[in-house]
């Protein structure tokens, strides 16, 4: 059911990425057909040999240049839309193919027109996937749905009256967010060969930036809450789903209506520590290494963490990034001590198993978190509205190691706006 939601959520995201208030959108959509070969990284031991990966992507996005909202003008006028692919791995056998739909943005770099660099988030679907008795290899990912990630650098070698060609180069990645294991995912590095077609109907009415609003800065503060419903795994003898439940709240500033950095705190409890500790299984038995978690299960299922905030406006949209720093989270050290040592730990963990050693890894997944996601905003950040709720769609992480996927339902306050030098 997550996995549909969270569907849901990036549907509307890409729907309200083509959401204008001016018929100037007409003129600025492209069509982008993309190319892609590179190396599908090996996500274990023992992963199928692959040959060369081959991408096929049809970006559908459209230019802001026109847009006369503010987060458009803000942001130097970028694109904005959705990337359909298919992508073969190297190994149809054993890895088959992934179709992929994934709302993305595009932004100038370098203060040039040629460069870009392009970012994207969304979900595939997988053909093949690991299975114990028919495709053991494959330990990448074991759900017909996972997360996708991409991020490309481009350049515009060459323009002509109908198409703009364009080189990249970039980073893929899939991963079912740790919703079941085994969870490797895959990494990948690809070049990329692009031709946009340019759009033949003519210009609308707004055609310079002469005939653009001109805004002024302004700033304001803002505090916010926010609920959380996640779920993961645990380990592999316990890899069923578990939810993760989140209560969450910052305060901070938001910049021209498009830009918002806060800072903030998080509380939450895994139920997968609490029914590890709670129902006595063997790291937790009298004279184990973790024998005390059962004075308090419900103390030592819980994190609580404070975090730095980050986001960007694209009017009913957000993109959202947070780094945070764990105060309490004694249940991961259990957690790592199952993991990461001999492969597949058993449930009931004798004393000669070689657990996971505490090193310099662990402390610092043990201490640093981050979350990246999209937020929808009832009311369109564009208008600077004093109450205003979301939802979102996340996935959290161990210093990049998948922890939970996540929706989120939020509330936010805005203060006063002032305009700034």
């Amino acid at each position: 059911m997550k996995q549909q939601l969270t569907l849901l959520l990036l549907g509307i995201t890409f729907f309200s990425f083509a959401q204008t208030d001016s018929n100037w959108k007409k003129s600025a959509f492209t069509f982008t057909p993309e190319i892609l070969l590179g190396l599908t990284m090996e996500a274990n031991d023992g992963f199928p040999d692959t040959e060369l990966q081959k991408q096929l992507i049809f970006n559908f996005g459209r230019h802001h240049i026109n847009n006369p909202q503010q987060w458009a003008q803000r942001l130097k006028n970028p694109k904005t839309g959705i990337s359909i692919g298919i992508t073969d791995f190297g190994n149809l056998d054993s890895l088959g193919f992934a179709l992929t739909a994934m709302p993305f943005i595009e932004f100038k770099a370098f203060k040039s027109e040629k460069w870009s660099v392009l970012t994207g988030m969304g979900a595939s679907y997988f053909t093949k996937k690991f299975d114990a008795a028919t495709n053991p290899q494959n330990q990448a990912v074991t759900t017909d749905i996972t997360w996708a990630f991409r991020m490309y650098l481009y350049y515009q070698f060459l323009s002509n009256k109908n198409l703009d060609w364009r080189l990249g180069l970039g980073y893929s990645h899939h991963s079912n967010g740790h919703t079941r294991l085994l969870n490797q995912g895959y990494n990948s590095f690809l070049v990329s060969l692009s031709a946009a077609i340019k759009n033949p109907l003519k210009h609308p009415e707004i055609v310079s930036e002469g005939n653009l609003p001109v805004y002024k800065n302004t700033v304001y503060n803002y505090v916010a809450v926010r609920g959380g419903l996640g779920q993961n795994v645990f380990a592999l003898a316990f890899n069923d789903k578990r939810n993760v439940y989140t209560i969450a709240g910052e305060y901070g500033r938001v910049y021209n209506n498009t830009f918002k950095i806060g800072l903030g705190f998080y509380y939450r409890f895994y139920q997968h520590y609490y029914d590890y500790i709670n129902g006595n299984e063997s790291l937790v038995q009298a004279g184990r290494e973790f024998d005390y978690f059962r004075s308090d299960p419900w103390y030592y299922a819980t994190n609580l963490g404070i975090s730095l905030h980050g986001e960007i406006f694209l009017n009913h949209v957000g993109i959202d990034l947070q780094l945070g720093y764990n105060l309490h989270k004694p249940a991961y050290k259990l957690e790592w001590r199952i993991n990461e040592g001999w492969d597949n730990t058993p449930r009931e963990i004798s004393q000669t198993w070689v657990l996971g050693e505490l090193d310099g890894s662990y402390k610092r997944k043990h201490r640093i978190s981050s979350r990246l996601g999209l937020k929808y905003y009832l009311i369109g950040m564009e208008k600077a509205p004093k109450n205003n709720f979301y939802l979102g769609a996340h996935l959290n992480a161990n210093l990049g190691q998948a922890d939970f996927t996540e929706l989120s339902f939020g509330y936010v306050y805005s203060f006063n706006h002032r305009e700034r030098n």
